[in-house]
């Protein structure tokens, strides 16, 4: 007895386009940037792309100074709450970046819609700028995608303390993805010194977690039910 083999079918096809997107988006960029370093592309000018890239686009203590204290709310300034993700200082650290949006994206993607999914990347690299913006002092930069994949993480953690309520299970269990994180980065910042970087990190996942409960499916009408009730 003969069977038919099954269609090939790419692996992209069950990724969520708008994950695909951002993924393209960002390792476009870092390859630019690193074929640049290297001299690949671009001439001895492109050494300085990096450079100039995050100088353009990285966020800054200063940008929400000019903003909050200043009034200045020039394009300039503003774009840098949401460019800054699409910036790196290395070709590893956007390489972890991406293998993390492309793995928490693809989550978090089959059970959001595309525009939930967006507006989840989108909060969580808004609120991780704004809190890096109001609780850092100082000239250190902000940039990469990691408040966003924080954001990312929030949601997954959401889903999975909405499934495990269902189950009838302990839903504390849902954090421990951010807690293994945060315990991490106490660990390598003992090790290594730390980065205000982190605030911004943890303040996406706190946006992340938030936005979800009215992001996800039906969760909008839940949350006008549960404020009926009250």
């Amino acid at each position: 007895m003969s069977h038919d083999p099954a269609p090939f079918e790419s692996p992209f096809n069950t990724i969520p386009p708008v994950v695909i997107v951002l993924v393209v988006i960002v390792a476009a960029i870092e390859l630019t940037l690193s074929a640049g370093a290297t001299g690949v592309v671009g001439g001895p000018g492109a050494i300085g792309w990096r450079i100039a890239a995050l100088n353009n686009y990285a966020f800054s203590p200063a940008v929400w100074d000019y903003v909050w204290t200043r009034g200045d709310t020039s394009p300039e300034l503003l774009k840098r709450f949401l460019t800054y993700a699409f910036v790196h200082g290395s070709f590893t650290d956007a390489l972890f970046g991406v293998a993390l949006l492309l793995a928490l994206g693809k989550f978090v993607g089959d059970v959001f819609s595309g525009a939930a999914t967006l507006a989840v990347f989108v909060v969580g690299t808004l609120v991780g700028a704004l809190a890096y913006g109001v609780f850092v002092t100082g000239p250190v930069p902000l940039y990469g995608v990691w408040p966003a994949v924080y954001g990312l993480i929030g949601a997954f953690t959401y889903i999975l303390w909405l499934r495990l309520g269902q189950a009838g299970e302990n839903q504390i269990a849902a954090f421990r993805l951010i807690g293994f994180l945060l315990g991490l980065q106490l660990v390598f910042g003992l090790i290594f010194g730390s980065s205000p970087m982190w605030i911004a990190e943890l303040a996406g996942f706190v946006a992340g977690f938030a936005a979800s409960i009215v992001l996800a499916p039906g969760g909008w009408a839940a949350l006008l039910y549960r404020l009926r009730q009250r």
